[in-house]
């Protein structure tokens, strides 16, 4: 007894250890992307000057790249492509625009504290690329702290792949919220997260509303299944086997806050056995989440049996310290009105979303950026 008393404590000791080198892991690592960050900035507001000062041409980025590489091989990252996205960098968020979005958010007072603003060469090294010497000095704009939320290569895919300022600023912060990996970026940026987290349509119901506020952002409306590669015309069956066979995308494509716990979940109630499609733990909320799979066009009848599935949830499944079960319809189409018109008078906790075997681009409001970001403060 004693023996394992002393382990105990010995563990809880490694444990402390492991905290300590955790911690300040962590930290070194959040500096060394800042100071990455602030050389991309730097670097691409001096390339950006030249360039808009007609002192250099796309030529002389190119002969940069190789000086840098020839100067000192250990370099990496300083390619013609990358040098570009640096200046596009710099471009995109020193730009009248981006200040204006982020005092909408109120975050414009938040900047880089650096003094990297001073930019030399010893004039014994200038050379025909570098047109610079110890006496001069650029007018620096600094850096917003929003940039240092994400690392360079998930700035790089922003950059490349959105068109607008809003779903730039959007994916920063989606990104530090659920910790997205750059493949799991790429996903959200395929799949629109921006348009279908800040959307603007209702489809929860009074129920959700009044039980789960902000839930709206944590919820998507469209769910994009091409990675399942189901034909057009497929079974409920075979759209359950196949979620089953992809659950670590379907997941992702869900949110990472879904914890799986079964397929076609038992509850008996009376004398009947009746089966959930998915049953999942939402650890954000705290909550059982149940959904039911239709590959038809929602129809309002599927509210009855959903309802009642949240009912013998709450009654016989659900733990005490657990909050209220939700309920998602995930059907093939629906159609808005008939929606809005199921879900005004229902008092459970529901929703009603859509699932495309393909993808489909659409456009999205800064209005519903401005929601999300007010949501994760």
């Amino acid at each position: 007894m004693t023996d394992n008393k002393h382990n105990i404590v010995i563990e809880t000791h490694f444990e402390q250890v492991h905290s300590i080198i955790h911690l300040h892991r962590s930290r070194a690592l959040k500096v060394v992307n800042n100071e990455s960050l602030l050389t991309c900035w730097n670097v691409g507001q001096y390339v950006s000057e030249k360039l808009n000062k007609t002192q250099w041409g796309s030529k002389v980025v190119t002969q940069l790249s190789e000086y840098l590489r020839t100067k000192d091989p250990s370099l990496k990252g300083y390619s013609r492509s990358s040098i570009y996205n640096m200046v596009a960098f710099f471009e995109s968020y020193s730009s009248e625009k981006f200040t204006q979005l982020l005092s909408s958010l109120k975050t414009n007072n938040e900047f880089v504290q650096t003094n990297s603003g001073q930019l030399y060469t010893d004039d014994n090294q200038a050379n025909e690329i570098v047109q610079t010497n110890s006496a001069q000095f650029i007018q620096n704009k600094k850096m917003a702290k929003i940039l240092l939320t994400v690392n360079w290569s998930i700035h790089v895919e922003i950059l490349n792949k959105c068109k607008l300022i809003e779903q730039n600023v959007f994916y920063m912060l989606y990104a530090q919220r659920e910790r997205l990996n750059y493949r799991e970026l790429q996903r959200a940026i395929k799949t629109n997260a921006f348009e279908h987290i800040v959307k603007t349509e209702n489809n929860q119901s009074t129920g959700m509303e009044t039980a789960y506020p902000k839930s709206n952002y944590l919820f998507k409306d469209v769910a994009y299944l091409d990675f399942l590669g189901l034909p057009q015309k497929h079974s409920e069956k075979r759209l359950q086997n196949s979620i089953l066979e992809n659950m670590r995308d379907f997941i992702l494509e869900l949110g990472k806050d879904f914890l799986f716990i079964g397929q076609e979940y038992p509850l008996k109630v009376g004398n009947k056995t009746f089966k959930i499609d998915l049953l999942f733990f939402h650890r954000a909320l705290q909550c059982l989440v149940a959904i039911e799979l239709k590959t038809t066009e929602f129809e309002p009848a599927f509210m009855g049996q959903l309802e009642f599935y949240l009912e013998a949830l709450d009654n016989d499944v659900k733990r005490s310290n657990e909050n209220p079960s939700i309920g998602i319809l995930l059907c093939q189409e629906t159609n808005r009105e008939i929606v809005k018109y199921a879900l005004n008078r229902s008092l459970s906790p529901t929703m009603i979303a859509k699932y495309e075997r393909e993808l489909i681009p659409k456009e999205v409001l800064q209005k519903s950026l401005n929601e999300f970001f007010n949501f994760i403060k």
